[in-house]
C-alpha cells in the first residue's frame, strides 16, 4: 500500500485557477519531488493532505488514514514545513520549539537539538528578530524533532543559504536510507536531482508529468556561452551544427544535451578567449517541455 495517494483530487477556484484531477502515489521510503511555478497548485494540493482544506473522502489519505477525517491523527504522525513560515513572533525560537514537543506529548526535544547544531541555529533570539533563514530553521528543528516517518516539506530550503542547503540535502539523504517517505516541493532543481527518486510536475493546477529522476535529468540541456577572440570566427561558427541561443558580437550561447564531446573538438580549430557552461533553470525546463509561459 502506498504511503501516500492522492486520487482525482480537484479544487476549482474559478477562472482556470485552482487544481485539477491530480493523481500520484508515494511508496514508502521514497522521496518525491513536486515541481512547478508560483502558482501552480502545489500548495493547494499539500493543503489538502494536510487537512487545511478538506478534501473530498477517499481523495487523499497517508498511511490508510483518511485526510478528510482522519485531520488530528494524521497530523500527529507527519513533519510539515509550510511554504511561508509563520511563527509566533513574541517568544524566542528555543520557546516555541519547546511548545512544539509539548503541543505533541514530547517529554523531551527528541532531534531537535541534533537540527539545532546540524544548521548552526542560535534559537535563543526573538522570533521576530530572526531573519528569514532563521525562522526556516526552526521550521526544520520543529518538523524533524519526533522522528516522523512521514514528511511533507513545501519549499523547505527557502532563506537557506548554499551551505545550509547542502546540510539540508544530506540529511534528506540520510531520512531516505532510513526508509522515511518524504513530499518535497521545490523550486530547486539542483537540490531536488540530487535527493529525488521521482518528481512529478504541475502546470496549472495539472499534473504534467511524473517521471523517475533519471528520466528528468536526461532531458536537461546545459548553455555554453563561448567567448571568441575575433569577430571572423564567429562567423564561422555560426555554420556549425548546433543549436544556437543567443549571439551577439563576440559571444555565443549554444544549446547543449548530449554534443559535448563534438563541440570541444569543433571548438580546437577556434580561437577562444573563454568557454562557460549555465545550468538550466526549473522555469527553463518547463518552457523546453511545455511551451509559453511557465507562469500561471
Amino acid at each position: 500500500m502506498s504511503v501516500i495517494e492522492i486520487k482525482n483530487l480537484n479544487k476549482d477556484y474559478g477562472n482556470n485557477k485552482g487544481i485539477f484531477d491530480i493523481s500520484f502515489k508515494i511508496e514508502k521510503g521514497e522521496v518525491f519531488g513536486f515541481l512547478g511555478p508560483n502558482g501552480a497548485g502545489k500548495t493547494t494540493t499539500i493543503r489538502h493532505l494536510l487537512g487545511f482544506i478538506i478534501p473530498p473522502i477517499d481523495t487523499c489519505i497517508i498511511e490508510g488514514l483518511d485526510c478528510s477525517k482522519d485531520i488530528a491523527e494524521i497530523q500527529k504522525k507527519i513533519g510539515y514545513i509550510p511554504g511561508e513560515i509563520n511563527l509566533m513572533e513574541n517568544i524566542t525560537g528555543m520557546q516555541f520549539i519547546k511548545f512544539m514537543a509539548e503541543y505533541r506529548g514530547m517529554k523531551d526535544l527528541g532531534r531537535a537539538e541534533e537540527i539545532i547544531n546540524r544548521f548552526d541555529l542560535n534559537p535563543h533570539g526573538k522570533i521576530k528578530k530572526m531573519s528569514k533563514g532563521m525562522k526556516q530553521k526552526v521550521g526544520l528543528a520543529v518538523a524533524f524533532m519526533h522522528d516522523p516517518d512521514v514528511l511533507i516539506l513545501d519549499e523547505p530550503t527557502s532563506g537557506l543559504d548554499p551551505l545550509m542547503q547542502n546540510k539540508f540535502v544530506d540529511l534528506i539523504n540520510e531520512e531516505k536510507k532510513r526508509g522515511k517517505t518524504i513530499l518535497m516541493s521545490s523550486h530547486m532543481f539542483e537540490e531536488v536531482e540530487k535527493t529525488c527518486n521521482r518528481v512529478g510536475i504541475i502546470r496549472q493546477g495539472k499534473m504534467v508529468s511524473i517521471d523517475d529522476i533519471d528520466a528528468l535529468q536526461n532531458t536537461k540541456q546545459k548553455i555554453y556561452i563561448i567567448t571568441f577572440k575575433n569577430i571572423e570566427d564567429v562567423h564561422k561558427f555560426k555554420n556549425e551544427q548546433f543549436s544556437f541561443r543567443k549571439i551577439k558580437d563576440n559571444v555565443v550561447e549554444v544549446i547543449i544535451k548530449n554534443e559535448i564531446n563534438e563541440l570541444i573538438r569543433c571548438l580546437e580549430k577556434y580561437n577562444l578567449i573563454s568557454l562557460d557552461i549555465v545550468h538550466q533553470s526549473l522555469e527553463e525546463i518547463f518552457m523546453q517541455f511545455y511551451g509559453g509561459d511557465c507562469n500561471v
